[in-house]
């Protein structure tokens, strides 16, 4: 089990970091916290364009923070 756990904590500091990367790689949306309640959104519906890299970037983000958080509820989950 500590080869696990080293293994866990190993994979979720390289996912963190990415997780970083990826978010500063972010273009800044102007309007600060009231865009995020009624900001623009064309970059999500693009209705058969192609994906743009901002799309991207999202869902990349999307996706390792849903990795991070599996990863620490697992490491908490394992015996200690």
């Amino acid at each position: 089990m500590d080869t696990i756990r080293k293994l866990l904590t190993v994979i979720l500091l390289v996912v963190s970091i990415v997780l970083i990367v990826v978010v500063l790689m972010q273009k800044s949306k102007e309007g600060g916290l009231g865009a995020a309640f009624g900001g623009e959104t064309s970059s999500l519906s693009l209705k058969g364009k192609a994906v743009t890299k901002e799309a991207k970037l999202q869902k990349i983000t999307v996706v390792l923070a849903i990795v991070m958080g599996v990863l620490a509820l697992v490491m908490v989950a394992l015996p200690a």
